[in-house]
């Protein structure tokens, strides 16, 4: 894989907040940088919940993706969600994403996991034409549902 995935690691928490706030910028997502650092934090010191994955060269990573774990009755067991994916501006439509998508679930399945699940913006077209050329299926009768506790 080009694309290498790494598991991020606590060290690596700095250069994943610049990652992580460039895209929260993008997607105009506002979270304070205490707030965001709380919620990295955990997942590259082990928490059983979920993980990141920095994306190609560790000194300089590409992108990264975020996943979280739960469990579905309808899926019949674990099931991971991505949380966030991220490929740096500069050097999207390379490939990377896609390589990510293609080569994590298997990965996945291998470890137990029955499916994959993320979330789209309806007004984002390559991003639903990314998802769809990696296998994701919309699900035309539910849609995901929020509530901010």
């Amino acid at each position: 894989m080009s694309a290498a995935l790494r598991l991020a690691r606590p060290e690596d928490l700095d250069r994943l907040m610049g990652l992580v706030a460039a895209f929260h910028a993008e997607a105009g997502i506002e979270q304070d940088p205490d707030q965001r650092r709380a919620a990295l934090a955990p997942l590259l010191e082990g928490i059983p919940h979920g993980c990141v994955y920095l994306i190609g060269p560790a000194r300089a990573p590409l992108g990264y993706v975020i996943l979280t774990f739960g469990w579905s009755v309808e899926f019949g067991g674990m099931d991971g969600f991505v949380d966030e994916i991220y490929i740096r501006p500069a050097i999207r439509g390379r490939g990377i994403a896609t390589e990510v998508l293609l080569a994590l679930p298997k990965a996945l399945a291998g470890a137990g996991l029955t499916a994959l699940h993320l979330e789209v913006d309806r007004t984002n077209e390559a991003a639903q034409k990314l998802y769809l050329r990696t296998g994701f299926k919309p699900r035309d009768r539910y849609m995901l549902m929020s509530k901010k506790l």
